[in-house]
C-alpha cells in the first residue's frame, strides 16, 4: 500500500534520524516513551469486540438465568478497557504530539480510528440495554442526548478522514481491504443503536431519532457499497490478502450484517413511531407498510453478509498453518457479531426456533472466539508495555520495531528480533519506533 503524506514523511524522518543518533548510546531498556508509542488505534478493536459481545448477549434469544448478568460483565469490562485504552493512546499523543496527525494520516493505523467510535456506540448502546431498566429516566435524556452528539461527531469523522484519504494518501487498489471500510463504520452502527433506544424513548424524541437512524444508515451502506466494490476488484485482480491478514477480511461481513439488522429492528418499530398517514398513503398504516419494506429489505441484505461470511472462513483455513496473531484477529468477532445480530432479527420476525437456535450457536461461537483472542491479546499488550530486551552485561544493539509489536504472541528470541531488525529497512509501509537488543 502506497502513501504520500508529507506529514508522515516527516515523521518517519524524524524516527529514522533519532534511531542513527541512538546507535551511538547504549540504553539497555526500552524507554516508557518507545514502549506507549506502539500502542496504536487498532488496540480498540478490542473493545469493540467486547462491546459486541455485551449487547449480543442482550438480544440473543434461548435466554436463561444469570445471562444477563454475564452480559453485565462484558458490559463492565468494556468499560474498564475502554478507559484504560483511551488513557494509553491519550498518555501516547501528550508525549509525542507529532503521533497524533501522523495515526492519523498513516494509511493502515489511521483506519482503525473509526473503531474508537465505534466502542463508544456500543457502550451507549449497553447503557440501554443494562442501564435503562434499573435507572430513572434521567438516564433516557442523557441516552437521547449522547445520540445526536454521537451522529453528529462520527459524520464529520466520516467526511473528513474520507476527505484526508482522498487528498493526501495514494492507496493501491491491488491492496484494498475491507478496513477501507472503517471511517464509516461508525456510522453503520447508528441504525441498530436508535433500534434499541427508541422503545424507551418518548414518542417526540422517538421520531426524529428513527428518520435520523434511517437516514445515517442509508449514507453508511452507500459508501459501505463503494468501499465492497473497490474489494470485491481487489480480490478478482489481484489476489488473496497474506495469510497473516485474512482474519481482516471478515471485516466485510460487518456493513451488511449490522444493516440488516437495523432495517429489520427500524422496520419493526414503524407502526407504533411514524405517524398516520405521515407519507400521504390511503391504503393502509404508513407504519405497516414500512415495517414491511424493511424486514424484506433486511433479509435481502442478509444472505450477502452471509456471503462475504463463508469467503473469509475458506480463505482463513486454506492460510491457517500460516497465519500468527496480530491485531486484525478481533475481526473474527465484532463484524461476526453484527452478522448474528441480524440473524435474531430475523428468528424474532418469524419466531422460528430453528433460527433462534442457530443465533444461540452463533453467539456462543463468538463467545469463545473472544476468549481465544484474549489469552493472546493480554501477554501482547503486556510485552508492549512492560517486556525489557537485553542483558545488562551485553552490549546494545538497535534495531526497529514495527507500530504491531503490541501484537506479538510470544518472546521472540534474540536471533528473531536480529533477522527482523535486517529486513525492516527495506519497508515503507510501516512508522517505527526504537527499543534495545542486548
Amino acid at each position: 500500500m502506497r502513501f504520500k503524506s508529507r506529514d508522515v514523511e516527516k515523521y518517519e524522518q524524524q524516527n529514522n534520524d533519532h534511531s542513527e543518533k541512538d546507535d551511538a548510546g547504549s540504553p539497555k531498556y526500552a524507554g516508557f516513551r518507545d514502549r506507549i508509542a506502539h500502542f496504536t488505534w487498532p488496540w480498540f478493536a478490542c473493545t469493540m469486540s467486547t462491546g459486541a459481545i455485551a449487547v449480543v448477549l442482550a438480544q440473543t434469544p434461548n435466554r436463561f438465568t444469570g445471562l444477563q448478568t454475564i452480559g453485565k460483565i462484558f458490559y463492565i469490562l468494556d468499560i474498564v478497557l475502554f478507559v484504560c485504552f483511551t488513557a494509553l493512546i491519550t498518555l501516547r499523543f501528550v508525549l509525542v504530539p507529532s503521533k497524533l496527525p501522523a495515526s492519523l494520516h498513516h494509511p493502515v493505523e489511521g483506519l482503525f480510528f473509526g473503531a474508537f467510535w465505534v466502542s463508544i456506540s456500543l457502550i451507549m448502546n449497553c447503557m440501554q440495554s443494562y442501564g435503562v431498566p434499573n435507572t430513572g429516566p434521567w438516564l433516557v435524556r442523557a441516552i437521547e442526548v449522547l445520540f445526536w452528539i454521537y451522529c453528529a461527531v462520527v459524520l464529520l469523522v466520516a467526511i473528513f478522514q474520507y476527505y484526508i484519504l482522498f487528498q493526501e494518501e495514494r492507496l493501491n487498489v491491488a491492496d484494498a481491504m475491507p478496513a477501507w471500510i472503517f471511517p464509516i463504520y461508525p456510522l453503520l452502527v447508528v441504525g441498530p443503536m436508535a433500534a434499541n433506544f427508541i422503545g424507551s424513548q418518548p414518542h417526540n424524541a422517538a421520531y426524529p431519532m428513527w428518520v435520523g437512524a434511517v437516514m445515517l444508515q442509508g449514507v453508511a451502506w452507500t459508501v459501505a457499497l463503494m468501499m465492497y466494490c473497490i474489494y470485491t476488484q481487489r480480490l478478482m485482480v489481484s489476489s488473496l490478502p497474506q495469510p497473516p491478514t485474512r482474519p481482516g477480511m471478515y471485516v466485510s461481513v460487518g456493513p451488511a450484517g449490522y444493516t440488516s439488522a437495523a432495517l429489520i429492528q427500524l422496520g419493526r418499530k414503524a407502526p407504533s413511531i411514524l405517524p398516520p398517514n405521515v407519507f400521504g398513503l390511503s391504503t393502509d398504516s404508513d407504519g405497516n407498510i414500512v415495517r414491511a419494506l424493511g424486514i424484506m429489505a433486511g433479509i435481502f441484505i442478509i444472505i450477502f453478509a452471509f456471503w462475504f461470511f463463508c469467503i473469509s472462513t475458506v480463505a482463513v483455513i486454506s492460510g491457517l498453518r500460516k497465519m500468527s496473531f496480530t491485531l486484525n484477529w478481533w475481526a473474527f468477532v465484532f463484524p461476526n457479531a453484527g452478522l448474528t445480530l441480524a440473524a435474531i432479527q430475523v428468528g424474532a420476525v418469524f419466531s422460528s426456533p430453528g433460527i433462534n437456535g442457530i443465533c444461540s450457536a452463533l453467539t456462543l461461537l463468538i463467545v469463545i472466539m473472544w476468549f481465544i483472542l484474549s489469552v493472546h491479546a493480554g501477554p501482547s499488550l503486556g510485552l508492549q508495555m512492560l517486556f525489557r530486551i537485553g542483558d545488562a552485561s551485553a552490549n546494545p544493539r538497535t534495531i526497529h520495531l514495527p507500530m504491531n509489536y503490541g501484537a506479538l504472541s510470544r518472546i521472540p528470541t534474540k536471533d528473531e528480533w536480529l533477522d527482523y531488525g535486517r529486513k525492516l529497512p527495506r519497508s515503507g509501509l510501516l512508522v517505527f519506533a526504537t527499543t534495545r537488543i542486548g
